[in-house]
């Protein structure tokens, strides 16, 4: 999909961004930027789409994002209703791969870091140990002045790229095309399934949406995210009902329901397709850990 380039303001005297954001959700719109983005969750949930992945995203994840990979974090409904004590907090840091100099990456020493940037171009999500490691990092960074800035950035990407702890979010087929007039038609795509997807959506709806027909965007729609807009919904769909099972606050025929589906066969079927579980096996599995 053809996402919106986004230009990350520098700080004056300063070779890369750090900054803390609390705001009512995060940047609502599928785009992408030159500098690689580090990203700690503190607050908030919903939806994350990273090339051509899709997931849901909280609190605590820490993610690696490459250089032009297009991305977008949708934050769940109750996000956009105002209510006061709801916010999505996160520290960011953009930093361009040869913001050090051009052969920086090429030392010996640094094998490893150029590796880690090489796979960052898929999306990468810490697990493991290394999330907490890494969290008091970005206070510290945010802290810092002069060289210790890039001293403790440089300590976070060795920590990273020293560890089997982490998960490969988008396809390596994933390509990245850019078209900018195709940007708000994909922006309301995204905006109008996210909005609507408990409903059905017909492919007459979602192709109005998009001003063409049903047959044209069939194939835009593959072409650009090698997927129907089927399965897209549907991960959407299972996306959401992993939330409400989580939560454990509902029972799963009602879920199915909330989640978009009228059929509890085919609920059944497609989340074990996605998850690799029932959804009772899902609901089950977290509330044992």
């Amino acid at each position: 999909m053809r996402p919106q380039l986004l230009l990350v303001p520098q700080g004056l005297n300063q070779s890369f961004s750090v900054r803390h954001d609390t705001v009512p959700h995060f940047f609502n719109r599928w785009h992408y930027h030159s500098e690689l983005e580090l990203i700690q969750i503190i607050n908030g949930e919903g939806t994350q789409f990273i090339g051509d992945h899709i997931s849901r995203f909280g609190r605590g994840d820490i993610l690696l994002i490459g250089s032009n990979l297009p991305h977008y974090w949708r934050c769940d409904d109750n996000y956009f209703q105002e209510i006061p004590e709801l916010i999505a907090e996160a520290k960011v840091i953009h930093f361009l791969q040869h913001f050090w100099g051009e052969s920086f990456l090429e030392l010996p020493e640094n094998s490893n870091i150029k590796l880690l940037l090489k796979k960052s171009e898929r999306g990468i999500l810490i697990t493991g140990k290394n999330r907490d490691k890494l969290k008091p990092y970005f206070d510290k960074i945010l802290l810092a002045s002069g060289a210790q800035r890039i001293i403790l950035l440089l300590e976070v990407l060795n920590i990273m790229a020293n560890s089997s702890e982490y998960t490969l979010l988008s396809s390596a087929s994933f390509q990245n095309t850019y078209n900018k007039s195709e940007t708000e038609r994909l922006n309301d795509i995204y905006k109008y399934t996210m909005s609507n997807f408990k409903q059905k959506i017909s492919l007459e709806e979602i192709a109005s949406i998009s001003c063409l027909s049903v047959n044209s965007f069939c194939r835009y729609f593959k072409s650009q995210t090698k997927k129907t807009y089927s399965q897209f919904l549907m991960e959407i769909r299972i996306g959401h009902s992993c939330k409400l099972l989580i939560e454990n606050r509902q029972s799963v025929s009602t879920i199915c329901l909330e989640s978009g589906f009228n059929n509890f066969s085919n609920f059944n079927r497609y989340f074990k397709l996605i998850t690799g579980l029932s959804p009772l096996e899902y609901k089950k599995t977290f509330a044992k850990n």
